[in-house]
């Protein structure tokens, strides 16, 4: 499935089991009720920004949004995770790629790689969730810099930070080579997969 209806379903999906119509969601992300439904539609191509502002109010990790849901309840969701069946999506304001690491089957946690563009800088506003979520960044290559709430973080190869999603966190690479780097998240309050 094109990640472009998999971001579609899965909002969809998440929006039906709270019961939320497009203009409860608009409210509660500060997304547009248009926007929302072209994303639901599968005829935009979203910014990261707006994922985080949807994944927030849904109270649900933004790498959740990636996620395939499975065509039919008597699928046993699978464990095993191959690189061609991988979730790739780009943002396409700062140009950084995510991929989805993690397998069909459920787990308290999700790993994401990320290839971050030389001198790009991506910010959310990240505020509380129903969801205690948090999340860990390991650097395989290259250099970022992370600023967690007031707090700023300089990561070189190697280096692993630690957080809750909280508050607002932003991501800069300052440097002229891109960086690439993990994710891993646990979401303390993950919904059940049959929901999915």
């Amino acid at each position: 499935m094109d990640v472009h209806q998999t971001i579609a379903h899965r909002i969809r999906a998440l929006r039906d089991v709270k019961g939320w119509s497009l203009d409860a969601l608009a409210e509660r992300s500060s997304v547009s009720r248009s926007n929302i439904s072209l994303i639901e539609r599968g005829q935009s191509s979203p910014t990261a920004v707006v994922l985080d502002k949807l994944a927030t109010a849904l109270g649900v990790p933004l790498a959740s949004l990636f996620e395939c849901v499975g065509e039919s309840a008597s699928q046993t969701p699978s464990p095993h995770s191959s690189l061609r069946e991988q979730a790739v999506w780009q943002d396409p304001i700062s140009g950084y790629v995510r991929r989805n690491l993690s397998p069909p089957a459920w787990s308290p946690i999700q790993l994401v790689e990320v290839e971050f563009p030389p001198r790009k800088r991506v910010s959310y506003d990240t505020g509380p969730r129903d969801a205690e979520i948090y999340q860990q960044i390991w650097v395989m290559e290259g250099r970022m810099e992370i600023a967690v709430g007031d707090r700023r973080w300089e990561l070189g190869t190697g280096d692993c930070l630690a957080m809750r999603l909280d508050c607002p966190i932003s991501f800069h690479n300052p440097s002229s080579r891109r960086a690439r780097y993990v994710v891993a998240l646990c979401n303390l309050l993950s919904e059940s997969r049959s929901h999915r």
